[in-house]
């Protein structure tokens, strides 16, 4: 490194000065290049690119510095090799395979949220976690788009082959999951299982003690974790799931209805069930209206995720609030601050789910 280039690195740094100096001792004898510009303002080479290119990952001293760099010794980009690093930089990936498009609209409503002010835009690819080339399209996806990170939702997101690909070819990533799966800046954690406790503890303290639960898809993390706070949280109050009132859903509306006909034919019912997720929790509605049942009389009724459908049916779906809007925004705003070389990761990458009462859950009938 230059005499130069030390001084801006140890002492406080005169942008336009030591600018000035690399002028004097070059004279014109050739074109300043952006590793010129990089010694000159202390920083890496990526840091002007990002600066180059408008990146919002700077802070404003440091880019303040690098374009008085830049003027004064008269450096100018390669219009081709600033294309390149446009498209690699600013465009952020979301991997999902779903089958609940709620959720899949509201984490895309949250990502755009977390996206908005910066010069980022969002481009999504479903695909299908069995197929036998999952691994090779999402990684054929990221390298086209030439992406500046992906963010993974459940149950893409639980799957070590495909955070094992973006590592190996250097891709940025952030997992939303249950649990913790991951180091901390590359996670969202949605702490399932108390969202699932408090609803067991409601129905509990309602007096219900003839329960079901209808399980979501068992490719999901986030099925077994809200079995498992299910159970937990009525075991605070003695209770223990029967095996015959433990049913298997896919988070559809479909499987909700298929479940919820085979609760009613139970010898004796359960007084109220849990599904995980809305879409479930729906289907068991519908299934007590077509046997002209009312809800909560007959059964109460408890979903979890809290989207749109939870307030459009009557009753009112009671049902765990996960805030997956807040989510893709954390998602979003945790992948572009690890790529930032001006800032750490901050916050804890954590939500809590909270239970919402409304009209579809009340005390057993005597």
């Amino acid at each position: 490194m230059s005499a130069v280039g030390r001084k801006v690195r140890n002492t406080a740094i005169d942008y336009r000065q030591v600018s000035e100096q690399w002028n004097a001792e070059h004279q014109g004898q050739r074109k300043p290049t952006i590793n010129d510009v990089a010694e000159l303002a202390g920083v890496s080479k990526k840091t002007v690119s990002r600066v180059i290119n408008n990146s919002p990952l700077v802070n404003e001293e440091t880019r303040d510095g690098i374009q008085t760099v830049i003027q004064t010794i008269g450096y100018q980009p390669d219009p081709q090799a600033r294309g390149l690093a446009f498209r690699r930089s600013f465009l952020v990936g979301m991997i999902y395979d779903n089958p609940n498009p709620q959720y899949v609209v509201n984490m895309q409503l949250g990502i755009l949220d977390g996206l908005r002010g910066t010069a980022y835009e969002l481009v999504v690819h479903p695909c299908d976690r069995d197929s036998d080339r999952f691994i090779e399209d999402a990684k054929q996806f990221v390298e086209l788009q030439k992406l500046h990170g992906v963010i993974l939702t459940p149950s893409i997101s639980e799957d070590d082959r495909i955070t094992d690909m973006l590592r190996e070819i250097g891709c940025a990533y952030v997992r939303v999951a249950s649990i913790a799966l991951d180091m901390e800046q590359r996670m969202i954690v949605t702490n399932d299982r108390i969202g699932s406790r408090a609803a067991a503890r409601h129905l509990a303290e309602l007096g219900h003690r003839r329960v079901a639960f209808i399980a979501g898809r068992g490719s999901f993390r986030s099925a077994h974790e809200r079995r498992s706070g299910f159970e937990e949280g009525l075991a605070e109050f003695g209770l223990k799931l029967s095996p015959d009132y433990i049913l298997q859903g896919n988070y559809t509306f479909e499987s909700g209805l298929e479940q919820g006909a085979k609760l009613l034919a139970l010898d004796p019912p359960p007084t109220a069930v849990f599904a995980a997720n809305d879409e479930m929790a729906a289907g068991v509605v519908q299934a007590l209206r077509i046997a002209g049942l009312d809800v909560p009389e007959s059964l109460s009724v408890v979903g979890f995720d809290d989207f749109e459908v939870a307030t459009r049916i009557w009753p009112r779906l009671t049902t765990v609030h996960s805030p997956t809007r807040d989510i893709g925004r954390l998602a979003a705003e945790r992948l572009l601050q690890s790529e930032s070389a001006d800032s750490e990761v901050s916050g804890t990458g954590q939500t809590t789910p909270h239970l919402v009462e409304r009209e579809s859950t009340a005390s057993p009938a005597s």
